[in-house]
């Protein structure tokens, strides 16, 4: 490889860049003209196909001729945002690239994976995702190969073994060289953590169900309208087209399109604000969250430590209990507690020149320590450092006045909001540990920290603080930052009887001396009491419980695994984010819902209004071509509904099918009564023949399409909030075009100008006043 262990220089990297490539397998781009060529394939497609063949069969060529325009310029549009959603996930994928620890140079640099070449030294170390294909030349790892091969059991590699691109480390730190990149590494994966397929969200999940209903409605219909067509003798391929017109009615055609911008909206939104979600879908997610478990270190606090005393036992001194605590330390382990113990040894002028690191074990979650053997001339011995409970336990015959100063110290820590850790040493290379000392760490709440956990409960979310730190360190954190002062420990509540569990659950303010797979059991048993959980972690052991939470929410700092395994991936520090998170994923769902309540109630009316006017007047009073216009103006309105204004509700959000069904009948009744008074009009008092009722009817149905849009975007009264820009501006556009096709009778049949502005008059007026009962019928279901 031309390798040295110092690394390459940037300049030779450079070099081998150009002769290897970037370390990605380039994915095999679809033809975008495939592509849409594509969007004339599908149930939508085929009913709009159907409907211009029967048109031609008929004889109606123009309107044949319309309708597949029609489905052309649908299909531009849809290809047209399914365009702007692929570059939303381009995004998330650039954002969220994986990083690797390289030696460039002689030093170590953070760059990204793609960037590596063969030759290059990297440094791997537990939760990281093996960037490629590397042969270790110092230290010991477990890895997980089971997304590679299929081995569910991880795998020991040791000095000179090869690891694989896509791996995962589950313990241990190792040196290696780079041997293989992109396609030819061994499995010939890119590693990537933006998750591209994805199980059907639950949002899409209930718009389907509704949407599926829906349908079932538009069957009936047809068949009942077609049925008694055919009793009254009207030909087969008349009746034929009585259903396309009502599955045209029901199916709806911008859903894809909708679905899809609504949640390329939502996430770019939240990539501005320091949020990249994993998959598209998670941006509906955090709308539904009620508890938010917060880990203490890192999201609460600063997570920037710095050693604020020491206290040495026995006849040690204060510089060599810093000394061996540093002597357990790396610096090119990046983790926080070795930078502060080895930053302040520095300040000290503490001199380790005679002592050799033979062996460093990292920082192990499970264990809740690092260890290392150290050689000083002939002989050696083993330093730890870790959770002061943990290394008073591997400490023999500890003298009992030391263990009740040590424990009085941690309780003093404690109360002033600080971390400890102990240090012990063996005398020779043995298990028999004596302690030498402890340090406080001081790991400050961060100062946005109180207000924004006042703004969760605002938002009726309740935030639990989780810490693998003692109890008082926890109940000063939380004391400081109003999240509560009830903090109990797991291993207490698991004592207790399952109805005991119950009541307490509901009250606890946080959880202390927690394992990170304790996080799993504490989400389960949230989950269990019927709460939609939010999580917050950063190590490969909170691993199961973000993938378990509603939302999983990867911190700033956290492992590749854990991103993986996360929803959603802070890229800054603190809850802030989080909040975001929270009102995004809110306003996602009111456009969602927005969306929804309009879907339903436009089906119920034009169903109803078809089939009523049938019975009295034995024909359709919209055509093929009408209910296709009718169709594409609607859709192309309701699509503007996926950017629309919106506010986030103080209040989680949950679907509810059978409410939604319901608040959306009331307007839709209103529009039913509002459609057979003016198809009684055209009959009655402006004796219309036709072809010139038929256009009226599709005015009337045109404008309050509008005017419906502008009633149902607001939960409260239409004048509420300001509707977005795009919406108003396709809501005015489709008016004044069906304003001049009707008056210039291009497409369909023309009406005197008088007739259509008292139509657009009437449906302006009797669609707004509708707002008064729906307002009503919207509070009473709490949408």
């Amino acid at each position: 490889m031309n390798a040295t262990e110092k690394g390459l220089s940037d300049s030779e990297a450079k070099k081998r860049l150009e002769v290897f490539g970037y370390n990605e397998v380039v994915e095999k781009k679809r033809n975008p003209i495939v592509d849409f060529l594509l969007r004339f394939w599908g149930p939508m497609p085929w009913l709009l196909e159907l409907a211009a063949v029967l048109s031609f069969l008929l004889e109606h060529y123009l309107e044949g001729t319309l309708i597949f325009i029609l489905l052309t310029v649908n299909a531009i549009i849809g290809h047209w945002h399914a365009r702007g959603s692929q570059k939303a996930v381009e995004l998330l994928k650039k954002k969220l690239a994986i990083k690797a620890k390289v030696l460039r140079d002689g030093s170590w640099a953070v760059k990204e994976a793609r960037e590596i070449v063969p030759g290059d030294i990297i440094s791997v170390r537990l939760g990281d995702v093996v960037p490629a294909d590397a042969k270790i030349i110092s230290g010991e790892l477990s890895v997980d190969q089971s997304a590679l091969t299929g081995e569910s059991l991880p795998v020991d590699v040791h000095e000179s073994d090869i690891i694989y691109s896509g791996s995962i480390v589950r313990r241990g730190e190792a040196i290696c060289v780079v041997v293989n990149t992109g396609a030819n590494t061994y499995f010939g994966k890119t590693t990537e953590l933006v998750k591209i397929a994805k199980p059907k969200s639950h949002q899409e999940e209930i718009m389907m169900a509704i949407i599926k209903y829906m349908m079932y409605f538009g069957i009936v219909a047809s068949l009942l309208v077609s049925s008694y067509a055919l009793l009254i003798h009207v030909d087969l391929l008349t009746a034929l087209t009585f259903v396309v017109t009502f599955l045209m009615g029901a199916v709806p055609v911008a859903l894809p399109a909708v679905l899809t911008i609504i949640q390329a909206v939502g996430a770019v939104e939240l990539a501005k604000r320091g949020a990249l979600v994993t998959r598209l879908d998670s941006v509906e997610d955090a709308a539904s969250i009620d508890v938010l478990c917060l880990d203490k270190t890192g999201t609460i606090t600063q997570n920037k430590l710095s050693v604020a005393d020491v206290v040495p036992f026995y006849d040690y001194r204060k510089e060599e209990v810093v000394a061996m605590a540093a002597l357990a330390s790396r610096e090119e382990s990046l983790d926080l507690i070795d930078l502060a113990v080895l930053s302040y040894a520095k300040e000290l002028g503490v001199n380790f020149s005679k002592y050799k690191q033979v062996l460093y074990k990292p920082f192990d979650p499970s264990t809740k320590r690092t260890e290392a053997v150290i050689r000083i001339s002939e002989d050696q011995f083993k330093v730890v450092k870790g959770a002061p409970q943990i290394i008073m336990s591997l400490c023999k015959d500890l003298d009992e006045k030391i263990v009740d100063s040590a424990n009085r110290m941690i309780e003093e820590f404690s109360r002033k909001g600080y971390r400890t850790i102990a240090v012990a040493k063996s005398e020779g290379n043995n298990e028999e540990f004596k302690l030498l000392g402890l340090l406080a760490l001081a790991d400050p709440p961060r100062p946005d920290s109180r207000s924004m956990i006042e703004e969760i409960k605002k938002l009726e979310v309740k935030p639990i603080m989780l810490t693998g730190d003692n109890i008082a360190i926890a109940k000063e954190v939380a004391r400081q930052v109003g999240i509560g002062d009830n903090i109990v420990r797991l291993s207490d509540l698991e004592k207790l009887s399952e109805a005991e569990q119950e009541k307490l659950i509901e009250k606890v303010d946080g959880f202390a001396e927690i394992y990170p797979e304790d996080k799993y059991k504490i989400v389960k048993l949230l989950q269990s009491k019927g709460h939609m959980v939010g999580m917050t972690g950063d190590g490969v052991n909170d691993a199961p419980a973000l993938k378990q939470a509603e939302m999983g929410i990867a911190v700033s700092n956290s492992t590749d695994v854990a991103k993986a395994s996360a929803s959603v991936v802070l890229t800054e520090p603190g809850i802030g984010v989080i909040v975001d998170l929270i009102k995004v994923s809110r306003q996602t769902y009111q456009r969602a819902l927005s969306w929804v309540i309009n879907k339903v109630t436009k089906v119920i009316e034009f169903i109803s209004v078809l089939t009523i006017s049938f019975f009295w007047l034995h024909d359709l009073v919209l055509s093929l071509l009408g209910m296709s216009l009718l169709v594409f103006a609607n859709d192309f309105v309701t699509m503007s509904l996926a950017t629309d204004n919106v506010e986030h509700t103080k209040s989680p959000n949950k679907w509810n099918i059978k409410n939604i069904t319901l608040a959306s009948l009331v307007p839709a009744i209103f529009l039913i009564i509002e459609g057979m008074l003016v198809i009684f009009t055209g009959v009655q008092y402006f004796h219309l023949n036709w072809e010139k009722l038929r256009s009226l009817v599709l005015l009337n149905l045109v404008f309050n399409s509008q005017f419906r849009v502008l009633i149902i975007r607001e939960r409260r009264h239409f004048w509420s909030s300001r509707p977005g820009r795009e919406l108003l501006i396709t809501s005015t556009a489709t008016i004044i075009v069906f304003m001049l096709l009707g008056i210039s009778g291009v497409i369909i049949y023309p009406l005197k100008i008088y007739e259509v502005l008292i139509i657009l008059g009437y449906s302006m007026l009797f669609t707004l006043m509708i707002d008064f009962p729906k307002y009503y019928v919207f509070r009473k279901f709490e949408l």
